[in-house]
């Protein structure tokens, strides 16, 4: 009943992007020297304009955790600083409603030159605390940053983890309405890393909005409920987490093909679109339990008729890149039609148990010689939930079940 009651209700809209653009002017000349040389018109020559976005528009609202992905120079930190205030838009609006603090860049609002504790006054007042409203909420965030007798020292003797630890610990005791955080989480030790996502997730059960850029695809998966997927400036998708991830792997696989040459052939002859994993029963970002089942989607796609084909899967640690399982149709006795257009696959792993941590799936596309037609790597991913019992690597059964040809639409 509360579900169906939450589907009606609308949420508000706490941040709205509509046509927004921003440009940035590049100089070529880099020395004193070289500007002086080019004063005047010549200068002109060694300027060149930079679109980071492009028309670039989104609504977000209420009490969603949003995952903004896309490669380096696609426009997700710029999008993240129009959203905070930080940056103006060359054209377009961007509106917002409610409490934001920002967590943009390492020790952003930070001074060098004053102490940790001048810091979190000088800092929270930007966020809009009043000199009370800080002092009263000062010791909890001297608690969660873990700084201790290093709070009454310049922050420029600061490590790194001590920028992040404390920056985080002030922006998320002004108690936000939004949150912005781009990747600076990455800097802190692994155990602190814990402790903000738990924040996080504290903040998503009490109804907050987030909006994180990471390069971290199973974050976006497992974290968020929506994602913006940028391109060249671009929103290339914006909807469900696992599609958005599945589509930045197929982009960067073909930025990759076209690197080495190889897109012509793998679009005339046959190529793996995309994949999903997913715990089964169970959605698309929750971590695999021990005994549970591991469906693993994937989509090929021929232009023209693919026969005798073989694609093999394979499984490896995301963070240190060893194989520990893989099979092939070939393996599972599965002679299917030829692949002409969009067609898909689902691999099921049943009982499977594997040690904890995340894994990266990859594929490989073979035409009826055993030559290779395509290659996917890290195509999708899950995590493996701990387990007292056991650690390493041990898989279940797998099953192959082809569901034929899927339509386009």
């Amino acid at each position: 009943m509360g579900r169906q009651l939450s589907e009606v209700i609308e949420r508000p809209v706490v941040v709205s992007v509509q046509g927004v653009s921003k440009q940035f002017r590049l100089r070529q000349d880099n020395s004193f020297k070289e500007r002086i040389v080019t004063l005047g018109r010549q200068g002109r020559k060694h300027r060149s304009e930079f679109w980071a976005l492009e028309d670039v528009s989104l609504d977000i609202e209420a009490g969603h955790t949003i995952g903004l992905i896309g490669h380096n120079g696609s426009g997700k930190s710029t999008l993240l600083k129009l959203i905070g205030g930080i940056l103006s838009p060359s054209s377009g609006t961007v509106s917002t409603r409610g409490q934001m603090a920002a967590l943009l860049e390492l020790g952003a609002g930070f001074h060098p030159d004053l102490t940790g504790r001048e810091n979190v006054y000088l800092n929270a007042s930007m966020l809009g605390l009043s000199e009370d409203q800080i002092a009263e909420r000062f010791d909890r965030i001297v608690e969660f940053s873990e700084i201790g007798q290093f709070i009454d020292t310049q922050v420029k003797f600061y490590s790194s983890g001590m920028y992040v630890r404390l920056a985080f610990a002030v922006a998320v005791h002004t108690d936000p309405d939004v949150l912005l955080v781009d990747e600076v989480l990455a800097v802190g030790d692994e155990a602190f890393q814990k402790k903000c996502l738990d924040r996080i997730r504290q903040f998503q059960e009490e109804g907050r909005t987030i909006v994180l850029v990471t390069h971290t695809l199973s974050t976006v998966e497992e974290m968020c409920d929506q994602a913006v997927l940028l391109d060249h400036g671009k929103v290339l998708y914006a909807g469900s987490p696992a599609v958005a991830v599945s589509e930045f792997r197929r982009v960067l696989e073909e930025h990759r093909l076209q690197v080495s040459g190889g897109i012509e052939v793998a679009r005339s002859v046959g190529r793996i679109v995309g994949a999903m994993a997913k715990p089964h029963p169970g959605e698309v970002g929750r971590a695999l339990k021990p005994g549970q089942c591991l469906e693993v989607w994937v989509d090929l796609r021929a232009k023209d008729p693919l026969s005798n084909w073989i694609l093999e899967m394979r499984i490896s640690s995301a963070t240190t890149g060893h194989e520990v399982y893989s099979t092939d149709t070939r393996r599972l006795g599965h002679t299917g039609e030829p692949i002409v257009g969009l067609r898909r696959l689902s691999f099921r792993i049943e009982d499977a148990h594997i040690g904890p941590g995340v894994y990266s799936i990859g594929f490989v596309l073979r035409d009826q010689h055993e030559t290779v037609v395509h290659e996917f790597n890290d195509a999708a991913q899950f995590t493996a939930e701990e387990n007292s019992l056991y650690s390493g690597s041990m898989f279940g059964v797998p099953e192959l079940f082809d569901q034929g040809r899927v339509s386009e639409d």
